[in-house]
């Protein structure tokens, strides 16, 4: 079966994760450090925090804020579910507002109609990798907290993902660009919300005993706590296969790209079939997920049957994401037209830099073929 996410790894994770087990230490450490720092020059953040996943990086980044509880955080339904789960857990209402049907992003137009005096913040999702238009957005004044999980190498101008709102989240979990089996990341222009996302990583530990130590603190043991956290620690080993991606990112993202054109190429003429927008002028793309559409046309050209043909055939698809407003746990009456309409029509293609030619081609063939 091809898979519709995947990794590619090779000998530089094996020769990182072999120095971090021959060290004889596993833990937060030197491998952690150095990750966080290379992210940080390639991406020209002002610092980054690595976690150990995106969910708790979310969670992390609202409770930086202390949002009185009831606060209302407005968040498109069209994501990964730990996006509402974190604004719960931290005692806030999400409110889930609809995406634009081409770039299945939020926008201005759909975060703003549901702003009321109770709104504390703004998530936005850049889905798949297309940056969100966050300009007009981050224009409302409220605090904006950035889902960039699939975004790592997405750019603005000149300025990447995750760096725009008051605070970025970043995944590396086994199916992102940049994969390290699980991990997260946290970035943040405030040096002081940074020093906060630190210590909420450790319990709300304000200093390691290690740290203490260092700077020749008497009884370092005795340690001070400032905020009751969840423990999110990264680890050497998470950190060790996240550095080999990161110096062979450039390399893996021109896969993606180059599988990307080859779709997009191929499916011009395909009669039934929406194709992704690319990026703007301005923008650089990730290439996370290539989600076609396939509106209802009949009982046999449909996006459902598109995907059960293709898994006949070995192929898998999948749909990311199912809308959240539909989940047993969130459900609610509110009509979102262009999340409901894509829950019908989308279906996310294989793109991963594991594909081969041969592989690529068997799928470009296969939907054809259904459309024939």
């Amino acid at each position: 079966m091809i898979k519709v996410f995947a990794s590619k790894t090779g000998q530089e994770e094996i020769d990182e994760v072999t120095s971090t087990l021959k060290s004889q230490w596993l833990g937060i450490g030197s491998k952690v450090d150095t990750f966080e720092k290379e992210l940080a020059k390639r991406n020209n953040f002002k610092s980054v925090v690595m976690t150990d996943s995106c969910s708790n990086s979310l969670y992390t980044a609202i409770n930086c804020f202390k949002f009185p509880p009831g606060s209302e955080i407005i968040l498109p339904s069209l994501t990964f579910i730990s996006c509402a789960h974190a604004v719960v857990l931290n005692n806030c209402v999400p409110v889930f507002c609809d995406v634009d049907y081409d770039s299945m992003n939020c926008s201005l137009e759909t975060v703003a109609k549901h702003i009321t005096p109770k709104t504390a913040a703004i998530m936005v999702v850049h889905y798949g990798g297309k940056p969100v238009n966050i300009g007009p957005i981050l224009e409302l004044g409220l605090p904006v907290i950035e889902d960039a999980a699939c975004a790592i190498d997405s750019k603005i101008g000149n300025h990447y993902c995750g760096s725009f709102g008051d605070i970025g989240c970043f995944s590396f979990d086994s199916m992102k660009n940049l994969s390290a089996g699980e991990g997260g990341a946290i970035v943040a222009a405030s040096t002081s919300m940074i020093e906060k996302v630190k210590r909420l990583r450790y319990c709300g530990i304000a200093k390691s005993g290690i740290d203490a130590a260092k700077e020749h603190k008497d009884r370092w043991w005795e340690t001070e706590v400032l905020y009751a956290s969840i423990r999110q620690m990264p680890n050497d080993i998470i950190a060790s296969v996240a550095l080999a991606q990161l110096r062979k990112l450039d390399k893996l993202q021109t896969i993606r790209k180059t599988i990307w054109d080859i779709y997009q190429r191929e499916f011009e003429n395909v009669q039934n079939l929406i194709r992704p927008i690319n990026a703007a002028n301005n923008e650089q793309h990730s290439y996370f997920t290539y989600a076609i559409k396939v509106p209802f046309i009949n009982d046999s050209i449909n996006r459902d049957n598109l995907a059960y043909y293709l898994y006949d055939r070995g192929i898998y698809t999948t749909l990311r994401y199912y809308p959240i407003h539909y989940t047993k746990l969130y459900k609610t009456d509110k009509i979102l037209i262009n999340t409901e309409k894509l829950n019908n029509e989308a279906l996310s293609l294989p793109i991963h830099p594991d594909l081969s030619d041969t592989e690529v081609d068997k799928i470009v063939s296969a939907v054809k073929e259904f459309f024939k």
